[in-house]
């Protein structure tokens, strides 16, 4: 990736006071490797390529939520800003609330989120599992799911408060994630979740 000088020199005279906005634009002009997935976490930028693996468990959770809601309500890898510094996520799989609206800015709001569903890969369980899970039980999404194709495994997690989930659950890959007592209200069947 190539840093253009004016953005460096732009950087360097900057007041650390950056926004999300201000990130994401100078993002918007970079050259972003097709294949990879853009997102700020406390302030770091991540660039994660997506794998065959990554996205065919993608595609499954996707297929089963739009059995029971509207294309409209389900997202993947579009930009939300939750709590805490400079947090600006793009979800491998949200679910949003059914009244659900963009904000002035023309993004979807973190307060309208339902649940979330993260596909590990090699360099983003340290996040998942660690500041965006903080991120998620302060901005109290109801069920927050991990799906860890190396260990075969999803970890489900419900009732945030105070910046954690004080319920978790580890499913072996096979076993449906029950959330039908959760506002998902539905199983998701992990047969064909491919590992590694």
């Amino acid at each position: 990736m190539t840093v253009v000088e004016t953005d460096r020199i732009e950087m360097a005279e900057s007041d650390n006071e950056r926004t999300l906005d201000d990130l994401f634009e100078a993002l918007a002009r970079m050259p972003v490797p097709e294949g990879y997935k853009v997102e700020i976490v406390e302030g770091t930028v991540h660039m994660s390529p997506q794998r065959d693996t990554h996205w065919d468990i993608i595609a499954d959770i996707y297929d089963q939520l739009r059995t029971e809601y509207p294309r409209v309500r389900i997202k993947s890898d579009v930009r939300i800003d939750y709590p805490g510094h400079l947090n600006g996520f793009a979800t491998d799989v949200t679910l949003l609330s059914q009244d659900a609206e963009k904000n002035a800015k023309g993004l979807w709001s973190y307060q309208d989120v339902v649940f979330v569903a993260e596909v590990i890969s090699k360099g983003t369980g340290v996040k998942d599992y660690g500041p965006k899970k903080t991120a998620y039980a302060t901005a109290e999404v109801p069920v927050y799911l991990i799906v860890d194709p190396y260990v075969g495994k999803c970890h489900v997690y419900t009732g945030p408060k105070d910046g954690d989930y004080a319920v978790q659950m580890t499913v072996a890959f096979g076993t449906d994630v029950d959330l039908t007592g959760t506002p998902v209200g539905l199983s998701l069947a992990t047969d064909d979740f491919p590992r590694g």
